[in-house]
This record gives structure tokens, C-alpha cells and sequence, in this order.
């Protein structure tokens, strides 16, 4: 298979481009539907023309419907999207990239997906599907789950499938609540992801940027040490990253905290905790909920991230992560890449 393919590259590599692209142009249909050319050659950045050609074709295949609303993709090209996806990720050598971010960063297993969230947002939705189709397949009877919030979360546990085969399963926020939107924060994310398995959920009914004799004060509550106890004992972790000085100002850090955070090297956050690009944690916030060491200990942390621009903020959290599964995009992949080369982080 990888020797054929290397021989489509040499001699028709414009085969590969075509396939790739017609790839790219279902698999935003099938996220995005019912949805119009217009907006399709938008998020693609294609001229109307070749989106127009490119969408006779994938009709005429009877990969796609085209009504009223816009388009949508039939059973026929959610199978060939499907069956596309181990043939594309060889083609762009995604397999020896995964290689080499899990030896370079010490962790258990890399998924890469193909594309680049910053790019193209339908990604991030591959993304959210990679990893729920992971964790279904890791995830045990009595397990508990503890998650946090965002929206690269949210696009997990909305791609999670029903589960009817796992008994006591418990879901728990892995830290309390951070800003305004509801439907992204942990507590909310835990109740739909139980549902999902078939399990309980137990909330976390506190802001995330608590001081320090606040945290001790609420932690003297039955209710939320009962929540806290199980959020420690967690037998998986699925979380975000983002980068330091944007998750700084979301937690509503101070300018001048800020600042001092800058300057002594941060650049990843996961957690509540703020990573320099070696991996050594600089600073972590005061909240109710799993901290580092805590964290470094459950068995199965699953991190979850995409975009060229975290590539950096990926590195300082995972860095030596032995329990760690990431599971990125090809954009932060090839930038970590890239990276760890010129700074000899880990190679």
C-alpha cells in the first residue's frame, strides 16, 4: 500500500491532489449540511467555478443531494469519506508524524487528523470525532470521567456515540466553571456525556478563579468534597489546551499578572496550570478541582487540540506526559514537528 502510493505521487501526483481535494469538499458538506455553494467555496477558500465542477461530479456519483435548503451528503459518500480517511492520512504521512511526536514528547499514543483548524474550522469537528471514537474504545465499566470545558471538548462529547454496553459509569467536571457560555463549560459537557454512556454525572457548582481561602472553605462542604474525591480518583482525564496568554485573560487574570506570566516563559495551559516550553509547570490557579500532580497520576489523560497555533502551548503541556494520549491536527503536528527540530526539545 505505502510503496503503491508513493508511486501515484511520483508519476500522477495531480491523482492525489484531485482525490484530496474532492476528500475535503465532502467532508465539509457532511459537517456543514445542509449547506449552499456559495457558503461551501467560502469555507473551502475556492473559487465558485471549481466548486461548482467538483460538486456535478460528487452528484453525478451519487455522493451528494442537492435540495432546496443546500447540500447534503448520502449514505454512499458518508461511506466513501469513511474509507478515505486511513488512504489520505498515508498519503500525507501522517503515521510517521504520530511516530514522532509520541517518541519526541515521551507520550502513550498520537492521533493526527488530517488538515488545520486555524484554517478550516470543519476540522476541529474531525477532531471531536477522532478522539470519541478513542475513548469509546479505552473507556471500561465503573469508570469515572472527568472532563473539562471549551469548545474542542464540546465538539467531543457531541461526537460521542450512544453507549449500551458499560455499567456505573460516573462523569465529574474536572474543575468549576469559566465564562459566560454555558453549554461549553464542564458541568454541562459532564451531564450530556453521561447521558450518552448510560452512566451518572455529579456537578461542580463553583467559578474556577476562587482564592486560595475561599477553595479551603468550600472544600469543608460534604457535597463538593464528595465531587472533588471523585474528580482525584478519575480513571480518565479529557481536557483542552490553549495557549497561556489567551487562557490568562479568559480566567480574568490581571494585566500586570499577565505580564509576569509572559515573562517567565509560559505558553501552553491545561488544567489551571501554566507550562513553559520544556514542560515545567510556572504557575497554577487557584480552583476547586485536579491540579497537576493529581492529574500526571489518572491513568488515561487524553488531550485533545488542533490548529498551527498551539503547537507550542501542546508541547509545554505534554512534554513527557507518559500517561498521555494527544490527539491533534496535521497543522499542530507539522508546526510541533518543526519545533521540537529547532529546539532540540526531546529529539
Amino acid at each position: 500500500m505505502e510503496e503503491i502510493l508513493k508511486l501515484q505521487q511520483k508519476i500522477v501526483p495531480e491523482l492525489i491532489e484531485v482525490l484530496e481535494k474532492r476528500y475535503n469538499i465532502l467532508r465539509t458538506i457532511y459537517y456543514n449540511e445542509p449547506i449552499g455553494r456559495r457558503i461551501l467555496a467560502n469555507r473551502l477558500d475556492m473559487g465558485e467555478r471549481i466548486v461548482r465542477t467538483e460538486i456535478n461530479f460528487l452528484k453525478s456519483q451519487n455522493l451528494i443531494e442537492i435540495n432546496t435548503p443546500g447540500m447534503t451528503v448520502t449514505e454512499e459518500g458518508e461511506e466513501i469519506i469513511d474509507k478515505l480517511k486511513s488512504f489520505i492520512h498515508e498519503i500525507k504521512g501522517l503515521s510517521e508524524i504520530e511516530s514522532t511526536i509520541k517518541i519526541s514528547l515521551g507520550l502513550k499514543d498520537v492521533i493526527v487528523v488530517p488538515g488545520d483548524t486555524d484554517e478550516d474550522k470543519t476540522v476541529l469537528k474531525e477532531i471531536g470525532r477522532a478522539a470519541a471514537n478513542y475513548i469509546k474504545a479505552i473507556m471500561k465499566s465503573g469508570y469515572t470521567i472527568a472532563l473539562t470545558g471549551g469548545s474542542t471538548i464540546k465538539e467531543v462529547v457531541d461526537n460521542f456515540p450512544k453507549v449500551s454496553n458499560l455499567e456505573n459509569m460516573l462523569i465529574v467536571p474536572a474543575r468549576g466553571g469559566m465564562g459566560r457560555n454555558v453549554e461549553t463549560q464542564a458541568n454541562s459537557l459532564a451531564a450530556v456525556l453521561s447521558k450518552k454512556v448510560g452512566g451518572a454525572y455529579k456537578m461542580l457548582h463553583v467559578p474556577d478563579n476562587l482564592s486560595d481561602n475561599l477553595v479551603k472553605s468550600m472544600l469543608a462542604e460534604k457535597d463538593i468534597k464528595e465531587v472533588i474525591d471523585n474528580i482525584k480518583n478519575a480513571d480518565m482525564l479529557i481536557y483542552g489546551i490553549g495557549r497561556a496568554d489567551e487562557m490568562a485573560v479568559k480566567r480574568g487574570m490581571p494585566i500586570e499578572k499577565v505580564k509576569k506570566l509572559m515573562e517567565s516563559g509560559a505558553v501552553g495551559e491545561a488544567f489551571g496550570c501554566y507550562f513553559s516550553m520544556n514542560g515545567s509547570a510556572v504557575c497554577s490557579t487557584s480552583a476547586l478541582g485536579i491540579n497537576l500532580n493529581e492529574a500526571r497520576n489518572v491513568k488515561n489523560l487524553i488531550a485533545v487540540a488542533g490548529g498551527k497555533n498551539k503547537a507550542e502551548a501542546i508541547i509545554s503541556t505534554e512534554y513527557n506526559n507518559k500517561n498521555g494520549t494527544l490527539i491533534t491536527d496535521e497543522g499542530a503536528a507539522r508546526e510541533i514537528v518543526n519545533l521540537l527540530k529547532n529546539n532540540k526539545i526531546g529529539i
